[in-house]
């Protein structure tokens, strides 16, 4: 069955990490990728990134490379690139060319800092640009220093996400009867906005802009991780009041006054300090037993080796293997036109020998 964007084709500029993985994320649901490709370059069937893809090799700085990604680009719904602001243009790739060339062409721009702006044509990565938009701010422990999440935020929530909504949304409007135009997706803008309940809280005085002291940033004792006996980890989530009761049911602590105002903060690091040593008691396998599947918004931290075996994510089917890996399998899930089965990554230039059948398909 043919996923939710069968039907819709989208070129690929080849570049890294979120700008495949907004390719994938298309892909997945059934756009036909093209991607052209660097000579020299190679694609790893493991890569989760990189899968349901065409590969193209093209040269695009050579007129024979640049006429066939302009060919391409004029049967296109969609283009999406990350590369900085103006070098598109410079390669006689910009959206002013190819939008003439192909007036409802969705083009999709995603950068670090966005396409406009005092730092727009400076180098960075995801931890500068979720450090400008105040999100790296607010990760880490109280009177610590400010932790890296991966690049989850920046790379691919702010963009690679950003841009896929984007592309879904510009590629609407087409077909709303609107122009194609370009899509300028920014992580530091889209890591701002993934931020935007932070900010409201900040403004309606119920967050403190300190970092490790508030509700979900790990002041609460109560939302936190605490280590086990056996060294492993397990996450608590007991916010709401009748949650927050069941937690202390559990631990043996509903009769404790020490523990009766739940949201009294000048309580919350001795109280973290109780349940540090309480759960320490236990192994991570024995808080799971107690715990798992209840109220009180527990579950246990998995390694990422973990995960896939854990029997929820197997029966929601959440990993697969394709390429010889453990992949995340699509999300999210549709019922009517649900996500093909994916296709792992092809081999650099594997649909050459078909580029005159894509550019008059």
């Amino acid at each position: 069955m043919p996923g939710a964007l069968s039907g819709i084709r989208i070129i690929e500029f080849a570049g890294i990490g979120p700008g495949p993985f907004c390719g994938m994320m298309l892909g997945d649901h059934g756009a036909e990728l093209i991607r052209i490709d660097r000579p020299g370059a190679g694609l790893d069937p493991r890569d989760a990134l990189s899968r349901n893809r065409k590969s193209v090799l093209l040269d695009i700085k050579t007129p024979e490379g640049l006429s066939a990604a302009k060919a391409l680009c004029a049967t296109a719904d969609g283009l999406i690139e990350g590369f900085r602001p103006g070098v598109m243009e410079r390669l006689g790739l910009g959206p002013d060319v190819l939008i003439a060339a192909n007036p409802n062409l969705v083009y999709g721009r995603m950068t670090g800092w966005g396409q406009t702006g005092p730092y727009a044509q400076a180098a960075g990565h995801d931890i500068n640009y979720i450090a400008l938009s105040g999100v790296l701010h607010t990760i880490g422990v109280a009177g610590g220093k400010p932790v890296p999440p991966v690049n989850y935020v920046g790379d691919f929530g702010g963009g690679a996400m950003f841009l896929a909504f984007g592309m879904v949304a510009g590629l609407l409007a087409v077909k709303n009867g609107a122009p194609g135009q370009v899509i300028d997706a920014a992580m530091t803008d889209g890591s701002a906005l993934l931020a935007g309940m932070s900010f409201a809280m900040l403004a309606q005085g119920t967050t403190s802009d300190v970092p490790g002291t508030n509700l979900l940033d790990g002041g609460a004792p109560f939302y936190d991780s605490y280590i086990c006996a056996d060294g492993k980890w397990v996450s608590i989530g007991s916010i709401e009041p009748q949650f927050y009761a069941l937690l202390r049911d559990k631990l043996g602590l509903a009769d404790d006054p020490d523990f009766a105002a739940q949201f009294d903060r000048a309580a919350w690091p001795a109280r973290k300090q109780r349940l540090a040593a309480i759960f320490a008691t236990k192994t991570r396998d024995e808080w799971c037993a107690l715990m798992e599947m209840t109220d009180v918004c527990f579950a246990p931290i998995l390694s990422m080796t973990e995960a896939p075996a854990h029997p929820h994510n197997m029966a929601r089917e959440t990993f697969i293997q394709l390429g010889g890996a453990t992949q995340p399998a699509p999300a999210p899930r549709f019922s009517a036109t649900p996500a093909p089965v994916p296709c792992a990554a092809p081999k650099a230039g594997s649909d050459n020998a078909v580029l005159d059948d894509l550019v008059n398909r």
